[in-house]
């Protein structure tokens, strides 16, 4: 009776072991609601469409990261049929709102100017987008907000998926406001508590506000994390 009871207690022990691995992950994270925790720093770079992005973030507390992002596109901000370099330097604010073990939900904003090189000055009017033959470069503003919602799957693998609002602002002739909205989610895997592989894949409609019009927007990356 007595070896019955121990038995009980030791397996209770494990599943209860079990389930705080399955919630716990490793404790950091830089795609999902959490945060990459106090005093840590973690460098990541990202490739695929709409091109290169090198991130650096660093835990301010347990439950806000902030940093900086520099990124060199080759589509403009993720628009298939623009493909036009470019460069933004962005800060970012990762702010994690809720985490229930099993379920972690963030924020996530990264403001900061953008510039995009056209051969050619553009212009938009309701009938779409034309060039006048000279050379021209657009400038604005990126204000891309993320919510996030991660799913650990054990120790080694967290899920998420989360909605995007990739805004942004360009100034000048042809300018305005334009408004995307992106669903999706990704995958990040800890080959080791410091060395993550990860990849996100969101799409939606972007809408050009000042023309009225709407295009398809994809945000395809694979990347690499070290804590």
């Amino acid at each position: 009776m007595a070896v019955a009871v121990v038995m009980a207690v030791a397996l209770g022990a494990s599943g209860v072991a079990s389930a705080e691995s399955y919630g716990r992950g490793q404790g950091w994270s830089v795609l999902s609601g959490e945060t990459v925790g106090a005093n840590s720093t973690v460098f990541m770079g990202q490739v695929g469409w709409p091109g290169v992005a090198l991130t650096l973030l660093h835990g301010a507390t347990n439950t806000v990261d902030v940093g900086g992002r520099l990124t060199f596109n080759y589509g403009e901000e993720g628009i298939v049929s623009n493909v036009v370099p470019g460069v933004k330097i962005q800060a970012v604010f990762r702010v994690k709102l809720l985490d229930t073990g099993a379920l972690k939900l963030g924020l996530e904003f990264a403001p900061g100017p953008l510039f995009y090189f056209y051969g050619q000055n553009r212009y938009c009017d309701a009938f779409g987008c034309y060039y006048d033959g000279g050379s021209g470069t657009e400038v604005g503003l990126a204000l891309p907000f993320q919510l996030n919602f991660g799913l650990p799957l054990g120790s080694a693998f967290i899920a998420n998926f989360g909605v995007w609002i990739p805004m942004w602002v360009t100034f000048g002739a042809g300018g305005g406001l334009v408004l995307p909205l992106l669903f999706g989610g990704g995958f990040e895997y800890f080959l080791n508590s410091h060395l993550a592989l990860n990849f996100n894949l969101h799409l939606g409609p972007a809408i050009y506000t000042d023309i009225g019009s709407t295009t398809l927007e994809l945000d395809a990356m694979f990347g690499i994390a070290y804590r």
